[in-house]
């Protein structure tokens, strides 16, 4: 069992994926607090999206130990990890992954009807909140994802990671299609909004620049 306050606590953890010469994750160790935010670099080809993937629980750990509030991945099953991720993980995919259908508003309490928990934990008028927060205009919030700008998708992604106040944000490259002013504003307020959740924020990314946002950085490979 983890330590109090530790999100993720990994040791010798080891992946590869069929038919690859070599591991794709070759992680030591790592161990992240509750509230801490981690910027993940490395080379292309380095793991870092395998690394996320493992840390959702998409992936099964094939060697070595990895914990996730508390829980040993390695010895659950794959509709107990599923419901972890549900329950306690917001995940930022570079693509976004949004239902073009839906609204901006309904895309981020999508991730309420999987999980009585985050339900629970989010307030009333918590999707509104979240995307006031990341500055997206009241009037966009019923048009359909596929009417947003690339920038405000970008939001919207964000936003629905932070409802219900997961213990842990996975962001893969989330800033990859913003000019430099979006970036920077995108930046400020995911962090600010993970402060304020109490959120562990863990951020991948292959712009070194970003890397002083955060108190920590992670180089794999």
């Amino acid at each position: 069992m983890n330590a109090p306050g530790v999100v993720v606590d990994a040791q010798d953890l080891r992946f590869r994926w069929p038919g690859a010469a070599a591991d794709t994750v070759v992680l030591p160790a790592l161990r992240i607090a509750a509230g801490e935010q981690v910027f993940l670099r490395g080379a292309s080809g380095s793991g870092k999206s395998t690394l996320l993937s493992l840390l959702a629980g998409v992936l099964p750990p094939q060697a070595g130990r990895l914990q996730v509030l508390g829980q040993d991945l390695a010895m659950l099953s794959g509709p107990a990890r599923d419901r972890l991720r549900a329950d306690h993980l917001g995940v930022i995919f570079q693509q976004f992954n949004l239902l073009p259908w839906l609204s901006a508003h309904d895309n981020v309490t999508l991730a309420l009807r999987f999980s009585t928990r985050r339900r629970a934990q989010a307030a009333e008028g918590e999707a509104g909140r979240l995307l006031g927060a990341m500055g997206l205009a009241d009037a966009l919030w019923r048009r359909p994802a596929a009417q947003l700008s690339v920038g405000q998708q970008q939001r919207v992604a964000a936003a629905r990671a932070l409802i219900g106040r997961p213990a842990l944000i996975l962001a893969d490259e989330p800033t990859s299609a913003l000019d430099e002013d979006a970036r920077d504003a995108f930046m400020a307020l995911l962090m600010q909004c993970c402060a304020e959740a109490g959120s562990a924020l863990v951020f991948v990314s292959h712009d070194v620049r970003l890397a002083q946002r955060f108190s920590r950085v992670e180089v794999l490979g």
